[in-house]
């Protein structure tokens, strides 16, 4: 089982990372050491390898409205898992059931195979060990970049002020905002305020990012940015379950892309099979509706 770690070089596939190599090169600083874990079981995946995250039987409702309608999804290390679907299929509550933020009613999701639902496991420790990007930056108005990334690792992790400032100036490193350490919220651009909330979640070393439409409120020339760093968090090997409609990058970027609809996973394989050959005339009536397919 593994972890992020700051500060130590790792190779990398430079070939992801085109329009920035500086920043390729700083977010690339990331490298795997041993972790500490819970309750364990023996699920081994297809490669005899425990997957970094597995959903087993995942339901969901809310009311009577029946959202995910057992979901099964095995994601490997490294591995960037890319999620498309209409709105309502279920694919945002999927990844808040992933890290606790709504309760799953049945099922069973594993980090690195250890359990995480269930009664009494530790929330802190779960968020941690799986970083989560969301639409809206949710960063805190009132608190530098560099103080939105300190405060998790006071508060979650009991870090002094000085190795909390250390930690949060590599993060914001990493995804190019070193710079702006001491801007506020309001002095950053979209753009930017997303990459502070990815240094963030980075910040706490987790072993699984889960991205829900990260880029879906930004202007359309700062989407770039954003996806620049994702693409170079894959090449250091970062485990990443994604939610987005930023088709483009799920072409060149995905190791593979699944289609939900009405709760259920409906079609799932690599890039050029979906997206050039989909199987499932539900994908195919999707995609045909999507700009630029």
């Amino acid at each position: 089982m593994a972890t992020w770690r700051m500060g130590t070089s790792r190779p990398a596939d430079d070939t992801t990372s085109r329009s920035n190599p500086e920043l390729s090169h700083r977010v690339r600083s990331l490298v795997f050491l041993p972790a500490v874990s819970a309750v364990t079981r023996p699920a081994v995946s297809a490669n005899g390898l425990v997957p970094s995250l597995e959903i087993c039987g995942l339901h969901k409702s809310f009311g009577p409205l029946e959202v995910l309608k057992g979901v099964d999804l095995k994601v490997a290390h490294s591995e960037l898992v890319f999620v498309l679907g209409p709105s309502g299929s279920g694919k945002s509550t999927m990844l808040r059931c992933c890290n606790r933020l709504e309760e799953p009613d049945f099922g069973e999701i594993f980090i690195e195979g250890d359990l995480i639902t269930g009664r009494g496991v530790n929330l802190n420790a779960i968020r941690q060990r799986i970083g989560m990007v969301f639409q809206a930056f949710n960063l805190y108005p009132h608190l530098s970049a560099r103080k939105n990334v300190t405060l998790a690792l006071r508060k979650v992790r009991g870090m002094r002020w000085d190795e909390s400032n250390a930690h949060a100036m590599e993060a914001l490193d990493q995804v190019g905002l070193a710079d702006k350490a001491e801007s506020y919220p309001s002095e950053l651009s979209g753009g930017q305020q997303q990459r502070v909330a990815i240094a963030r979640a980075l910040a706490l070393e987790p072993q699984v990012m889960l991205f829900d439409e990260p880029t879906s409120a930004l202007d359309p020339e700062l989407v770039g940015d954003v996806l620049e760093v994702m693409r170079n968090m894959k090449a250091a090997g970062m485990t990443m379950l994604v939610v987005s409609h930023e088709m483009n990058f799920a072409r060149e970027a995905a190791d593979r892309v699944i289609f939900m609809d009405q709760g259920q996973i409906v079609e799932q394989g690599l890039p050029a099979e979906v997206f050039g050959f989909p199987r499932h005339e539900r994908t195919r009536a999707f995609l045909s509706r999507v700009k630029g397919m």
